[in-house]
């Protein structure tokens, strides 16, 4: 009889100890950084986090919307960057990059919609200002261009996590002209064989920051009407390589909130043109031809992009 009462008390014992486990696994406080570190497919990402040291920030209370790649993502990173291992990445920038994949606000899947959010990632160099981050819905989630988002909803108790399927890397001027379907002209255009190698140019640093007006597919339309030609390949190279230069203003940062009425602005091949602010902002080219700055401020790590309705010319 002692024998089975101490059998019983045994099974009893680890019965509670098991639920005991059983519940402080069920019960840990589920906020971003606890879920990451509690998911074996974001290993990688924990590590980085924690050597960023940005644990603290992912534990504490508030919305945030975590763009979470999986390991197979930082592998690649870290492959087509060329480092062995993440103790290779500068913590800096390793921070400025798991920052671009957090917004302070709570998105949920349902609330996701075509356009530009605010990361917590900064411009860097370029300006103390939050980057932008292009979300395309037209066929699943895309982010900037380059990350597919694979499972949605993940909720933690501080905001909501969705997987990944690439880094998000800090953009360019290019990434961003690239991600959005409403400048594939103008890509075409600035990648056109006959013109200098304005990808190199819109991607790095010398000359940055870089001021890009950046005119829509619609604009480009507009141009080939108003000159009477067939296509892009028509534009004269010189016409074009001009008319590309004169939208982009070199060594500054110029915000919205920077421009002011009748501001004379000089371009990247010398040309001026003029902004004003009165009903709208506008741009009045050299030939007095004038263009409406339809939105401001898409942030890039080496410049900032507003976007125009009309292709100005010199």
């Amino acid at each position: 009889m002692k024998n089975l009462i101490k059998k019983i008390g045994l099974v009893l014992l680890g019965t509670f100890i098991l639920s005991s486990c059983s519940d402080d696994d069920d019960n840990y406080d589920k906020n971003v950084y606890n879920i990451v570190a509690n998911d074996a497919d974001f290993s990688n990402l924990k590590a980085a986090i924690d050597k960023a040291g940005l644990a603290t920030t992912l534990q504490s209370s508030g919305t945030f919307t975590v763009f979470a790649p999986s390991n197979a993502a930082f592998t690649a990173f870290l492959q087509a960057n060329g480092f062995a291992s993440l103790d290779q990445v500068p913590n800096a920038v390793l921070k400025e990059i798991l920052l671009n994949h957090v917004l302070s606000t709570e998105v949920k899947a349902a609330q996701v919609t075509t356009g530009y959010v605010s990361t917590l990632a900064k411009g860097g160099a370029s300006s103390s200002r939050n980057l932008s981050m292009y979300i395309n819905t037209s066929n699943g989630v895309k982010i900037n261009g380059v990350s597919n988002v694979t499972k949605t909803d993940i909720d933690a108790t501080n905001g909501v996590i969705h997987k990944v399927d690439a880094v998000i890397g800090l953009p360019t001027i290019v990434t961003h002209a690239t991600a959005n379907p409403n400048f594939t002209t103008l890509v075409a255009a600035l990648t056109r064989n006959d013109m200098p190698n304005f990808v190199s140019i819109l991607s790095g640093t010398a000359n940055s920051p870089f001021t890009v007006f950046a005119p829509t597919n619609t604009a480009f339309s507009g141009l080939l009407t108003e000159l009477n030609l067939s296509g892009l390949s028509a534009i004269p190279q010189a016409t074009l390589e001009n008319t590309l230069k004169y939208h982009v203003v070199a060594g500054a940062n110029v915000a919205s909130t920077d421009l002011t009425n009748n501001m004379t602005v000089t371009t990247f091949q010398g040309g001026k043109f003029t902004i004003t602010t009165t009903g709208g902002a506008k741009i009045t080219d050299a030939k007095n031809r004038v263009s409406n700055i339809v939105a401001t401020d898409v942030q890039c790590s080496n410049g900032i992009i507003h976007v125009i309705d009309k292709v100005i010319l010199r």
